[in-house]
C-alpha cells in the first residue's frame, strides 16, 4: 500500500473521534504485513484516565483480530471540525504499545500535515532505547 493512501485512510479515521473535551481530534490507519488496514480514533472520556488515544486503538482493534504483524502506521491530528495542518506524534504510552507489537527498526510511523505532506520515522528514530521484551528476556537469563 503507498504511503497517500494510509495516511488518507488515517484521516477517515479522525471524523469518528470523540473528543468533546480537548476538542484535538486524532486518526490512525495501521497497515498489517497481510495488507489489511486497522482504523483508530482518539476516544475521551470527562475522567480523563479512561481516553484512548487512536494509535492504541487501532492496535488493540488489530491484536483483538488475532494480527500480530505490523508494516506502518499513519497518524494525522488536529483542532476538531478543522482540516489537520501539522505533525501529531504518538504520546509515550503509544510508543511503548507499538515497541510490544512492532519491529523498532522496520516499523514506519508517518506523520502528516496534510493528505500531500508527510514525515516518516522509524519506531527507533521515535523511541530510542525502547523498553520489551529483549530486557527481560535478558533479565531472566542472568
Amino acid at each position: 500500500m503507498d504511503e497517500s493512501r494510509l495516511v488518507r485512510e488515517a484521516a477517515a479515521a479522525r471524523e469518528a473521534a470523540y473528543a468533546p473535551y480537548s476538542g484535538f481530534s486524532v486518526g490512525a490507519a495501521l497497515l498489517t504485513k497481510s495488507g489489511k488496514v486497522y482504523r483508530g480514533c482518539n476516544i475521551e472520556n470527562a475522567t480523563y484516565s479512561p481516553t484512548n488515544c487512536a494509535e492504541r486503538t487501532a492496535f488493540f482493534k488489530a491484536v483483538s483480530e488475532g494480527e500480530r504483524d505490523f508494516e506502518a502506521i499513519a497518524v494525522v491530528g488536529g483542532k476538531s471540525g478543522e482540516p489537520f495542518s501539522d505533525y501529531c506524534p504518538p504520546c509515550g504510552v503509544c510508543r511503548q504499545v507499538m515497541m510490544e507489537f512492532c519491529d523498532p527498526g522496520r516499523f514506519r510511523i508517518l506523520l502528516a500535515k496534510n493528505a500531500e505532506e508527510w514525515k516518516a520515522f522509524t519506531l527507533a528514530e521515535i523511541l530510542p532505547m525502547g523498553f520489551g521484551r529483549d530486557q527481560l528476556e535478558k533479565g531472566r537469563s542472568e
